[in-house]
């Protein structure tokens, strides 16, 4: 990464890896993505999941194939995987726990 604390990011050097070459990229931002594999294995066997490791989850909701069991995040979200939508997730999640611990009667 390129750029001090007073100005920032300036760009980044990267480097090919297949072909060696090295170039600067100049920008005044950056995101990291530091995986694309949920951590997810304490799963294996009791939630379904797809063939990466994300938890399965009914389209709207953090319902997992499991009845009273949800997920939320980079657990469950193979496509935007930021603590942002995890944060956002993570509140669905516990109303969704909520209204089925209510709907059961579990005090």
């Amino acid at each position: 990464m390129l750029g001090d604390k007073k100005s920032g990011v300036t760009g980044i050097k990267t480097k090919n890896t297949q072909s060696g070459e090295h170039k600067t990229l100049p920008m005044n931002g950056l995101f990291v993505a530091i995986g694309h594999q949920p951590n997810t294995d304490l799963f294996k066997g009791q939630l379904e999941m797809d063939p990466v490791g994300y938890i399965k989850i009914q389209p709207g909701t953090t319902k997992t194939s499991v009845p009273g069991v949800f997920a939320s995040g980079d657990a469950a979200d193979p496509v935007y995987r930021q603590a942002v939508t995890a944060a956002g997730t993570g509140c669905m999640a516990a109303i969704d726990a909520e209204r089925w611990l209510a709907s059961h009667a579990v005090h």
